[in-house]
């Protein structure tokens, strides 16, 4: 052990003698991409694998097992959860997000093997939940994690992250570009050289990877048939503003779901009532069940039936208003089925989730236009890929990300036009209503959000506990201005002098201005008590509430040059106007490339 420390160390000293910072960046890129690589194929196996398992069962049971399997995979989790982890699950690209803003980049180890138990048992059980977000999250955690032990800088760090991500998802869609956009987009990093082309080529190392794992296995074994046609924009222009809606709508149900489940105390309550819910749900809509990447396949070649699968409605599919009804209804109860999962313990992603939405209300809304009997006739697999499109633009407000995604996966960009209109409306609509989505909401909440706005995201990166003062010392209400002349202001160099009580809980400040007058009369040392000439300060700073944002619009409003931290009432301490801007300074220097 001590042996290999050694070695390790004569390695750090070759490498920063032999290879500059660049190269080595760039080099590392490739090994995470390669890591992210097999996550993603680790990830994906471990689920195809559980689900063909139970597969059989489902059959024989004749659906009767989609009531039992989602409490099954449910309490699986919780078990692992409660004994194993001893940490509830979060949102995996939330958690990343949170980490890049406030963690330096620095992601638990437990994050690396987390998804990779807690996913699979998920979604092979039923769970309508994403593979995609679990990937990222695995990926980025052995990208964070093998960073520190490199000893690469906290700014590195997080472009290293974003390899990860890039590397995960170029390998489940084999979609290299997309990749990269997604990773600029959701991560909010700068375009630059110094960035584009480490996130090249982790997103190639991801593809290669997936090439040969899989082969020429794709996740959508499509080829475009019919090109775009001019006639149908303003049928683009409708399907971009009804996934706005179906966005917005999917957006809202996440929450509303999530807050109705955290009445549910116990966790065993919520995976009883979840796991009823989606058995229930899935019974009745079969596609739920897991991921949904066969279902969007089945729509892209025109089987309908076979994408709804054996329903109790079977009776009745001849009738293509009720196929119509039966993929709307897929369309309403995604959003629910996944949210549940998620609400109930489970753990998934959200990606995967707005696609199969998409892809339903694109297909509906195409058979609508061939159906009304309006002259008008349109490509159903065209509109299923757009529909795709305009939901992950106006859910994960990625709208970039969904235009290169869907042209890489069909193997063209016969359809970009479309796309562009689609995915434009459905984020502008999106963006002006909400405007933050799943993975931002609380975090831009807590002030703990990344944006591509530079000022936002170096306050986002500055800690109130790195420019809080303590060299500032207390005085007491029945302290006598002798007193406080003795013991406090002849032994302190600051001009502020914080007043508390006895139980350290600030009660105003007195200030070297307001004794000035009076510090020399001795006749007054002993008749006047601080009490009498302390005031309350212009602002307070809470520790525990506000953010460096809160606090920059505190001292614009005050015209402070110090203002008092506490927490609960008990005073912290003080921050100064000029070390706050000396601190942002600096870590504006230190982000900008």
């Amino acid at each position: 052990m001590r042996d290999s420390k050694v070695y390790f160390k004569k390695f750090l000293k070759w490498r920063y003698k032999n290879i500059n910072n660049k190269t080595f960046v760039q080099l590392v890129s490739i090994v995470v991409g390669l890591l992210a690589g097999l996550t993603a194929v680790t990830l994906k196996n471990i689920t195809y694998f559980i689900e063909a398992l139970l597969e059989e069962g489902i059959v024989f049971s004749e659906n009767q097992l989609y009531f039992i399997l989602p409490i099954v995979g449910l309490t699986l989790v919780y078990l692992y959860t409660k004994f194993v982890n001893k940490h509830p699950l979060g949102n995996a690209v939330s958690s990343i997000l949170f980490a890049l803003s406030k963690k330096n980049g620095l992601l638990s180890l437990k994050k690396i093997y987390n998804p990779l138990i807690a996913a699979p048992l998920t979604v092979g059980f039923g769970g309508s939940v994403g593979l995609l977000g679990p990937a990222v999250e695995s990926s980025s955690a052995l990208s964070s994690n093998l960073s520190k032990f490199l000893h690469i800088d906290a700014k590195t760090r997080t472009l290293l992250i974003a390899c990860a991500s890039a590397g995960a998802i170029a390998s489940i869609f084999q979609s290299p570009i997309a990749a990269i956009i997604f990773a600029v987009e959701v991560f909010s990093l700068d375009l630059t050289m110094l960035s584009v082309l480490p996130l090249l080529l982790a997103s190639i190392s991801g593809v290669l990877t997936s090439y040969f794992f899989l082969g020429n296995e794709v996740l959508f074994n499509y080829t475009l048939t019919e090109n775009f046609e001019l006639e149908d924009t303003f049928f683009y222009i409708l399907l971009g503003a009804g996934t706005a809606v179906a966005s917005i709508y999917f957006t809202k149900m996440f929450f509303w779901i999530h807050n109705l489940f955290k009445k549910l105390r116990s966790p065993k309550y919520k995976l009883l009532v979840g796991g009823l819910a989606i058995g229930i749900m899935l019974y009745f809509i079969p596609p739920l069940y897991g991921e949904g990447f066969g279902f969007i396949n089945n729509l892209l070649h025109g089987d309908d039936l076979k994408a709804l699968g054996k329903t109790p409605f079977d009776a009745y599919t001849s009738n293509i208003w009720v196929v119509i009804l039966l993929l709307f209804g897929i369309t309403i109860f995604k959003a629910i089925a996944m949210t549940t999962t998620m609400a109930a313990g489970g753990a998934g992603g959200i990606f995967i989730p707005t696609m199969v939405m998409g892809s339903a209300l694109g297909n509906v809304f195409a058979k609508l236009i061939n159906q009304l009997g309006l002259g008008f006739t349109v490509s159903e697999s065209n509109f299923t890929l757009i529909g795709m499109a305009g939901l992950i633009a106006g859910v994960i407000h990625a709208p970039l990300t969904a235009i290169f995604l869907i042209a890489e996966i069909t193997g063209g960009y016969q359809l970009f036009v479309p796309l562009m209109i689609t995915a434009s409306i459905s984020y502008l609509v999106t963006k002006n209503v909400m405007n933050h989505n799943i993975y931002t909401k609380e975090l831009a909440e807590k002030g703990a959000l990344l944006t591509h706005n530079k000022d936002q995201t170096v306050l986002t990166l500055m800690q109130l506990d790195e420019v809080i003062e303590k060299n500032f010392k207390t005085v007491y209400p029945e302290m006598t201005l002798g007193e406080m002349l003795h013991k406090s202001v002849a032994k302190s160099t600051r001009n502020i002098f914080p007043v508390v009580d006895k139980d350290s809980k600030m009660v105003g400040i007195v200030l070297l201005d307001d004794i000035r007058e009076i510090m020399f009369n001795n006749e007054l040392y002993h008749c006047t008590f601080v009490k009498d000439m302390m005031h309350a300060p212009p602002e307070y700073i809470f520790q525990d509430k506000d953010n460096m944002k809160v606090v920059m619009q505190k001292f614009q409003e005050s015209g402070a040059w110090n203002l008092p931290v506490v927490k609960d009432g008990t005073y912290i301490g003080f921050v100064s106007k000029s070390k706050l801007l000396t601190a942002y300074r600096r870590k504006l220097i230190k982000h900008t490339p």
